[in-house]
């Protein structure tokens, strides 16, 4: 996965969170594109949760971004999950 990857998945109209999976089987909530900011120049991303908490993540180790399902369990109309 690459920086374009994500900022694709966080530019989309409308927003729906998402899930970024990783190599080593952890998951990471974005729930909104305000929550993720890329370094300048760096393969890496800052993915900040509501309680304040982040995560700092080599963008090479994300396996898949995966949207998540609306309440009622059913996926975001019209949106695919990318790998």
């Amino acid at each position: 996965m690459n920086r374009r990857n994500l900022e694709e998945f966080l530019d989309r109209q409308p927003f729906h969170p998402f899930l970024v999976h990783l190599a080593d089987g952890r998951n990471i909530s974005v729930g909104h594109r305000e929550f993720v900011f890329f370094p300048p120049g760096a393969q890496e991303a800052i993915i900040y949760q509501p309680d304040g908490s982040f995560e700092f993540i080599d963008l090479f180790l994300v396996t898949s971004l995966q949207v998540k399902p609306k309440k009622n369990g059913k996926p975001a109309k019209g949106l695919k999950n990318e790998k």
